[in-house]
Protein backbone atom coordinates (compact mmCIF):
# COMPACT_ATOMS: atom_id res chain seq x y z
CA UNK A 1 0.00 0.00 0.00
CA UNK A 2 2.81 2.42 0.87
CA UNK A 3 4.49 1.72 -2.50
CA UNK A 4 1.29 2.48 -4.41
CA UNK A 5 0.70 5.67 -2.42
CA UNK A 6 4.25 6.89 -3.16
CA UNK A 7 3.83 6.18 -6.84
CA UNK A 8 0.51 8.01 -6.94
CA UNK A 9 2.02 11.09 -5.26
CA UNK A 10 5.00 11.21 -7.63
CA UNK A 11 2.84 10.67 -10.69
CA UNK A 12 0.56 13.45 -9.48
CA UNK A 13 3.50 15.83 -9.20
CA UNK A 14 4.56 15.05 -12.78
CA UNK A 15 0.98 15.40 -14.04
CA UNK A 16 0.66 18.80 -12.39
CA UNK A 17 3.81 19.99 -14.16
CA UNK A 18 2.55 18.86 -17.56
CA UNK A 19 -1.06 19.96 -16.99
CA UNK A 20 -0.03 23.48 -15.99
CA UNK A 21 0.94 24.19 -19.60
CA UNK A 22 -1.62 21.88 -21.20
CA UNK A 23 -5.14 22.48 -22.40
CA UNK A 24 -6.02 18.79 -22.25
CA UNK A 25 -5.50 17.92 -25.90
CA UNK A 26 -4.16 14.57 -27.03
CA UNK A 27 -2.07 13.56 -30.01
CA UNK A 28 -2.78 10.91 -32.57
CA UNK A 29 0.19 8.96 -33.94
CA UNK A 30 -0.38 6.15 -36.39
CA UNK A 31 -3.97 5.79 -35.23
CA UNK A 32 -2.93 5.61 -31.57
CA UNK A 33 -4.03 8.38 -29.23
CA UNK A 34 -1.39 9.46 -26.74
CA UNK A 35 -1.75 11.27 -23.43
CA UNK A 36 0.93 12.37 -21.02
CA UNK A 37 0.71 8.96 -19.37
CA UNK A 38 0.01 6.54 -22.23
CA UNK A 39 0.70 5.69 -25.84
CA UNK A 40 3.84 5.69 -27.96
CA UNK A 41 6.25 8.49 -28.85
CA UNK A 42 9.78 8.63 -30.21
CA UNK A 43 12.86 10.60 -29.19
CA UNK A 44 16.04 11.15 -31.21
CA UNK A 45 18.96 11.70 -28.85
CA UNK A 46 22.59 12.58 -29.39
CA UNK A 47 24.28 9.27 -28.53
CA UNK A 48 26.62 11.06 -26.12
CA UNK A 49 23.67 11.46 -23.76
CA UNK A 50 22.25 7.94 -24.03
CA UNK A 51 22.87 7.05 -20.40
CA UNK A 52 21.12 10.22 -19.18
CA UNK A 53 18.03 9.93 -21.37
CA UNK A 54 17.71 6.15 -20.94
CA UNK A 55 17.39 6.68 -17.19
CA UNK A 56 14.86 9.48 -17.69
CA UNK A 57 12.81 7.12 -19.87
CA UNK A 58 13.07 4.26 -17.36
CA UNK A 59 11.79 6.42 -14.51
CA UNK A 60 8.98 7.97 -16.57
CA UNK A 61 7.79 4.58 -17.80
CA UNK A 62 7.97 3.29 -14.22
CA UNK A 63 5.67 6.10 -13.13
CA UNK A 64 3.42 5.63 -16.16
CA UNK A 65 3.40 1.92 -17.14
CA UNK A 66 1.21 2.63 -20.19
CA UNK A 67 3.75 5.08 -21.61
CA UNK A 68 6.15 3.81 -24.27
CA UNK A 69 9.00 6.15 -25.22
CA UNK A 70 11.11 4.76 -28.05
CA UNK A 71 14.65 6.23 -28.19
CA UNK A 72 16.96 6.47 -31.17
CA UNK A 73 20.58 7.20 -30.21
CA UNK A 74 22.22 8.84 -33.19
CA UNK A 75 24.61 11.67 -34.02
CA UNK A 76 23.40 15.21 -33.42
CA UNK A 77 22.72 16.03 -37.07
CA UNK A 78 20.57 12.93 -37.41
CA UNK A 79 18.65 13.84 -34.24
CA UNK A 80 17.76 17.28 -35.59
CA UNK A 81 16.97 15.87 -39.03
CA UNK A 82 14.58 13.36 -37.41
CA UNK A 83 12.76 16.24 -35.75
CA UNK A 84 12.59 18.34 -38.91
CA UNK A 85 11.83 15.74 -41.54
CA UNK A 86 10.75 12.42 -40.09
CA UNK A 87 8.00 13.23 -37.61
CA UNK A 88 9.94 12.51 -34.43
CA UNK A 89 8.57 14.84 -31.75
CA UNK A 90 11.46 14.92 -29.26
CA UNK A 91 15.18 15.50 -29.64
CA UNK A 92 18.17 15.95 -27.32
CA UNK A 93 21.11 17.93 -28.71
CA UNK A 94 23.95 20.26 -27.73
CA UNK A 95 22.32 23.25 -29.41
CA UNK A 96 18.87 24.77 -29.75
CA UNK A 97 17.17 24.95 -33.12
CA UNK A 98 18.07 27.92 -35.29
CA UNK A 99 15.45 30.53 -36.21
CA UNK A 100 15.29 29.01 -39.70
CA UNK A 101 14.65 25.53 -38.28
CA UNK A 102 11.98 26.82 -35.91
CA UNK A 103 10.29 28.69 -38.77
CA UNK A 104 10.33 25.54 -40.89
CA UNK A 105 8.58 23.54 -38.17
CA UNK A 106 6.05 26.29 -37.56
CA UNK A 107 5.29 26.42 -41.28
CA UNK A 108 4.29 22.76 -40.91
CA UNK A 109 1.94 23.61 -38.04
CA UNK A 110 4.33 22.35 -35.36
CA UNK A 111 4.51 23.96 -31.93
CA UNK A 112 8.16 24.18 -30.88
CA UNK A 113 9.37 24.08 -27.29
CA UNK A 114 13.05 23.96 -26.46
CA UNK A 115 14.94 24.34 -23.23
CA UNK A 116 18.45 23.89 -21.91
CA UNK A 117 18.23 20.95 -19.53
CA UNK A 118 21.85 20.54 -18.37
CA UNK A 119 25.53 21.35 -18.73
CA UNK A 120 27.70 18.38 -19.66
CA UNK A 121 31.42 18.27 -18.96
CA UNK A 122 33.79 16.37 -21.21
CA UNK A 123 36.14 14.19 -19.19
CA UNK A 124 39.64 13.06 -20.16
CA UNK A 125 40.37 9.46 -19.17
CA UNK A 126 43.59 7.45 -19.35
CA UNK A 127 44.78 4.00 -18.37
CA UNK A 128 45.51 3.68 -14.62
CA UNK A 129 49.13 2.84 -15.46
CA UNK A 130 49.58 6.23 -17.11
CA UNK A 131 51.38 8.45 -14.58
CA UNK A 132 49.82 11.64 -15.93
CA UNK A 133 47.51 13.49 -13.50
CA UNK A 134 46.97 16.92 -15.08
CA UNK A 135 46.30 17.85 -18.70
CA UNK A 136 46.99 21.42 -19.77
CA UNK A 137 44.60 22.69 -22.43
CA UNK A 138 47.50 23.88 -24.57
CA UNK A 139 48.96 20.37 -24.58
CA UNK A 140 45.53 18.91 -25.31
CA UNK A 141 45.17 21.21 -28.31
CA UNK A 142 48.56 20.08 -29.65
CA UNK A 143 47.67 16.43 -29.08
CA UNK A 144 44.35 16.77 -30.91
CA UNK A 145 45.97 18.52 -33.87
CA UNK A 146 48.73 15.91 -34.11
CA UNK A 147 51.48 18.37 -33.20
CA UNK A 148 52.31 16.28 -30.13
CA UNK A 149 52.29 12.52 -30.74
CA UNK A 150 54.44 11.07 -27.93
CA UNK A 151 53.62 10.87 -24.22
CA UNK A 152 57.12 11.91 -23.13
CA UNK A 153 56.49 15.31 -24.74
CA UNK A 154 53.78 16.06 -22.16
CA UNK A 155 54.97 13.81 -19.30
CA UNK A 156 58.77 14.07 -19.08
CA UNK A 157 60.33 10.67 -18.51
CA UNK A 158 57.20 8.77 -19.51
CA UNK A 159 57.85 5.27 -20.83
CA UNK A 160 54.63 5.25 -22.81
CA UNK A 161 54.70 5.48 -26.58
CA UNK A 162 52.55 7.17 -29.22
CA UNK A 163 49.40 8.94 -28.00
CA UNK A 164 46.09 7.58 -29.28
CA UNK A 165 43.04 9.82 -28.81
CA UNK A 166 39.73 7.95 -28.78
CA UNK A 167 36.24 9.46 -29.22
CA UNK A 168 32.86 7.76 -29.14
CA UNK A 169 32.17 7.99 -32.89
CA UNK A 170 33.13 10.04 -35.94
CA UNK A 171 30.00 12.21 -36.13
CA UNK A 172 29.59 12.79 -32.41
CA UNK A 173 29.02 16.15 -30.80
CA UNK A 174 32.12 15.44 -28.69
CA UNK A 175 34.29 15.50 -31.80
CA UNK A 176 32.55 18.66 -32.99
CA UNK A 177 33.10 20.35 -29.62
CA UNK A 178 36.82 19.62 -29.58
CA UNK A 179 37.28 20.76 -33.17
CA UNK A 180 35.32 23.97 -32.66
CA UNK A 181 36.51 24.97 -29.18
CA UNK A 182 40.17 23.91 -29.26
CA UNK A 183 41.10 23.69 -32.94
CA UNK A 184 39.04 26.63 -34.26
CA UNK A 185 37.28 24.31 -36.67
CA UNK A 186 40.48 22.65 -37.84
CA UNK A 187 40.98 18.96 -38.50
CA UNK A 188 41.91 16.38 -35.92
CA UNK A 189 45.31 14.76 -36.25
CA UNK A 190 45.95 11.22 -37.54
CA UNK A 191 46.38 10.06 -33.92
CA UNK A 192 42.62 10.49 -33.26
CA UNK A 193 40.34 7.48 -33.63
CA UNK A 194 36.58 7.00 -33.52
CA UNK A 195 34.95 4.16 -31.63
CA UNK A 196 31.35 3.04 -32.13
CA UNK A 197 29.99 3.76 -28.65
CA UNK A 198 30.98 5.51 -25.41
CA UNK A 199 31.45 2.08 -23.84
CA UNK A 200 34.02 1.29 -26.53
CA UNK A 201 36.01 4.35 -25.42
CA UNK A 202 36.38 2.80 -21.97
CA UNK A 203 37.43 -0.53 -23.46
CA UNK A 204 40.05 1.16 -25.62
CA UNK A 205 41.54 3.06 -22.68
CA UNK A 206 41.51 -0.02 -20.44
CA UNK A 207 43.36 -2.11 -23.03
CA UNK A 208 45.75 0.53 -24.38
CA UNK A 209 48.15 2.27 -21.99
CA UNK A 210 48.91 4.86 -24.66
CA UNK A 211 45.28 5.92 -25.15
CA UNK A 212 43.44 8.97 -23.87
CA UNK A 213 39.66 8.96 -24.10
CA UNK A 214 37.32 11.95 -24.34
CA UNK A 215 33.82 11.27 -23.07
CA UNK A 216 30.80 12.89 -21.39
CA UNK A 217 31.03 13.06 -17.61
CA UNK A 218 27.88 11.01 -16.99
CA UNK A 219 29.63 7.97 -18.46
CA UNK A 220 32.39 8.08 -15.83
CA UNK A 221 30.12 8.67 -12.85
CA UNK A 222 29.52 5.68 -10.56
CA UNK A 223 26.81 7.23 -8.40
CA UNK A 224 24.07 5.24 -10.14
CA UNK A 225 25.73 2.49 -12.14
CA UNK A 226 28.22 1.49 -9.47
CA UNK A 227 25.48 0.82 -6.95
CA UNK A 228 23.20 -1.05 -9.37
CA UNK A 229 20.12 0.84 -8.23
CA UNK A 230 16.78 -0.34 -9.54
CA UNK A 231 14.45 2.07 -11.32
CA UNK A 232 12.26 2.05 -8.21
CA UNK A 233 15.20 2.98 -5.96
CA UNK A 234 16.25 5.79 -8.33
CA UNK A 235 12.68 7.10 -8.41
CA UNK A 236 12.47 7.07 -4.63
CA UNK A 237 15.85 8.82 -4.33
CA UNK A 238 14.56 11.60 -6.60
CA UNK A 239 11.46 12.06 -4.46
CA UNK A 240 13.51 12.10 -1.22
CA UNK A 241 15.82 14.75 -2.72
CA UNK A 242 18.87 12.67 -1.77
CA UNK A 243 22.27 14.30 -1.88
CA UNK A 244 24.70 13.39 -4.63
CA UNK A 245 27.81 11.47 -3.62
CA UNK A 246 29.72 11.81 -6.86
CA UNK A 247 32.24 9.07 -7.52
CA UNK A 248 34.15 8.29 -10.67
CA UNK A 249 34.80 4.84 -12.09
CA UNK A 250 38.04 3.27 -10.91
CA UNK A 251 38.89 1.17 -13.97
CA UNK A 252 40.19 4.32 -15.67
CA UNK A 253 41.92 7.45 -14.38
CA UNK A 254 40.10 10.77 -14.72
CA UNK A 255 42.53 13.60 -15.40
CA UNK A 256 42.44 17.07 -13.94
CA UNK A 257 42.30 19.78 -16.60
CA UNK A 258 44.09 23.12 -16.36
CA UNK A 259 43.33 26.24 -18.37
CA UNK A 260 46.32 28.28 -19.60
CA UNK A 261 45.32 31.25 -17.41
CA UNK A 262 44.68 29.18 -14.28
CA UNK A 263 47.06 28.10 -11.51
CA UNK A 264 44.83 25.17 -10.52
CA UNK A 265 43.64 22.07 -12.35
CA UNK A 266 40.19 20.57 -11.81
CA UNK A 267 38.35 17.30 -12.28
CA UNK A 268 34.85 17.42 -13.82
CA UNK A 269 32.90 17.46 -10.57
CA UNK A 270 29.55 19.23 -10.59
CA UNK A 271 30.69 22.02 -8.28
CA UNK A 272 33.58 22.90 -10.63
CA UNK A 273 31.29 22.77 -13.65
CA UNK A 274 28.82 25.00 -11.79
CA UNK A 275 31.36 27.70 -10.90
CA UNK A 276 33.13 27.57 -14.26
CA UNK A 277 36.47 26.24 -13.03
CA UNK A 278 36.35 23.11 -15.17
CA UNK A 279 36.95 24.35 -18.74
CA UNK A 280 35.54 21.60 -20.97
CA UNK A 281 31.76 21.85 -20.95
CA UNK A 282 28.77 22.18 -23.27
CA UNK A 283 25.02 22.69 -22.99
CA UNK A 284 22.38 20.00 -23.45
CA UNK A 285 19.01 20.98 -24.94
CA UNK A 286 15.70 19.19 -25.20
CA UNK A 287 13.35 20.06 -28.06
CA UNK A 288 9.69 19.07 -28.40
CA UNK A 289 7.05 19.49 -31.08
CA UNK A 290 4.47 17.47 -29.14
CA UNK A 291 1.05 19.04 -28.69
CA UNK A 292 -0.28 19.89 -25.25
CA UNK A 293 -1.49 16.82 -23.40
CA UNK A 294 0.49 14.37 -25.54
CA UNK A 295 3.06 11.85 -24.32
CA UNK A 296 5.85 13.83 -26.00
CA UNK A 297 4.80 16.97 -24.14
CA UNK A 298 4.42 15.05 -20.88
CA UNK A 299 7.95 13.63 -21.11
CA UNK A 300 9.36 17.04 -22.06
CA UNK A 301 7.67 18.55 -19.00
CA UNK A 302 9.07 15.77 -16.81
CA UNK A 303 12.69 16.17 -17.96
CA UNK A 304 12.58 19.97 -17.64
CA UNK A 305 10.76 19.76 -14.28
CA UNK A 306 11.88 18.87 -10.75
CA UNK A 307 12.05 15.08 -11.01
CA UNK A 308 13.82 15.03 -14.36
CA UNK A 309 16.31 17.70 -13.32
CA UNK A 310 17.04 15.87 -10.08
CA UNK A 311 17.71 12.67 -12.01
CA UNK A 312 20.16 14.53 -14.27
CA UNK A 313 21.96 15.77 -11.17
CA UNK A 314 22.27 12.18 -9.93
CA UNK A 315 24.04 11.15 -13.16
CA UNK A 316 26.91 13.57 -12.46
CA UNK A 317 25.87 16.08 -15.12
CA UNK A 318 24.98 19.59 -13.95
CA UNK A 319 21.23 20.21 -14.41
CA UNK A 320 19.93 23.56 -15.57
CA UNK A 321 18.09 23.88 -12.27
CA UNK A 322 20.45 23.11 -9.38
CA UNK A 323 18.42 21.82 -6.46
CA UNK A 324 19.28 21.93 -2.76
CA UNK A 325 21.84 19.16 -3.01
CA UNK A 326 25.33 18.98 -1.53
CA UNK A 327 28.02 17.86 -3.97
CA UNK A 328 30.55 15.92 -1.96
CA UNK A 329 33.42 13.45 -2.20
CA UNK A 330 35.67 15.68 -4.33
CA UNK A 331 38.82 13.60 -4.62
Amino acid sequence: MKHHFFRFMLAGAVFSTAFASSCGNSENKGGQTTTISSGLTEIACDASFEDIISQEIDVYEYIYPKANIMPYYVDENAAIDSLLNFGVKLAVTTRPLTEKEVSYLKSHKKQVRQSQIAVDALALIVNPENNMEIMDLTDLRDILSGKITEWDKVVPGSRLGKISVVFDHQGSSTVKYMRDSLLNGGNLGPNCYAQKTPTAVFEAVEKNKDAIGIIGVSWINDDLQGRHLSTEEITQAIERNDTVDQRFKTNVKVLKVQSPNSMTAYKPYQIYIFNGDYPLYRQIYMISTGVNGSLAHGFYSFVTGFQGQKLIQMTGVLPKVVHNTTMVNLN
